[in-house]
C-alpha cells in the first residue's frame, strides 16, 4: 500500500474519530444535564468541555498527519526496466553457457540449486558458469539461506 492510500485511510478514520466523538459528547450533555442537580456549575460540565477539546485536538493531529502522507509521502517513481537483447550477448557463449544464461533470462531471477536441476548440469559447473557470467555484469547472485538467488541484471 503506497503512502497517499495510507494517508488517505488515515483521514478517513479520523473522520469516523469525529463523528463519534461529537455523537459521544451529544449524549454525555443529555445524560449530565439530566443528572446534575448544580445547574451550569456543575463540575462535570468542565470535565465534558476538557475531554472533547482534547479529543478534537487528538483528531485534528491524526488527520494532519492523513493530509500529510497524502500529498507529501515518499511517492516512488516507477522504474521501466528495458530489456536487453540478449540474443547477442548469447551469440559468444558455448552450450552449457547458452543453455544456464536462457534459464536465467526466462525467469528473471531464479534459484540457483533450481537451476542446477534445469540445465541437469552439476553444481560445479553451474557455479563456475554462474561466478564469469557475474564477473561480466550480465547476472548477480544474492545468497538467500543455503542457496543463492540468481538475478538477470
Amino acid at each position: 500500500m503506497n503512502n497517499r492510500n495510507v494517508g488517505l485511510l488515515i483521514v478517513g478514520i479520523s473522520v469516523l474519530v469525529g463523528f463519534i466523538i461529537y455523537i459521544f459528547n451529544k449524549t454525555l450533555k443529555e445524560i449530565v444535564g439530566e443528572t446534575c442537580t448544580h445547574g451550569p456549575s456543575c463540575p462535570m460540565y468542565g470535565t465534558i468541555s476538557f475531554q472533547t477539546s482534547i479529543s478534537i485536538g487528538i483528531m485534528v493531529f491524526i488527520i494532519l498527519i492523513g493530509l500529510y502522507l497524502v500529498f507529501f509521502g515518499d511517492r516512488k517513481k516507477e522504474v521501466k526496466i528495458e530489456k536487453k537483447d540478449y540474443r547477442d550477448i548469447m551469440k559468444d557463449f558455448d552450450e552449457d553457457y547458452k543453455k544456464v544464461f536462457d534459464e536465467i533470462v526466462k525467469e528473471e531471477s531464479i534459484f540457483q540449486s533450481e537451476l542446477v536441476e534445469r540445465t541437469e548440469l552439476n553444481k560445479v559447473k553451474v557455479t563456475r558458469i554462474l561466478d564469469k557470467l557475474e564477473g561480466k555484469g550480465l547476472i548477480e547472485r544474492k545468497r538467500r539461506g543455503m542457496t543463492n538467488v540468481v538475478i538477470l541484471k
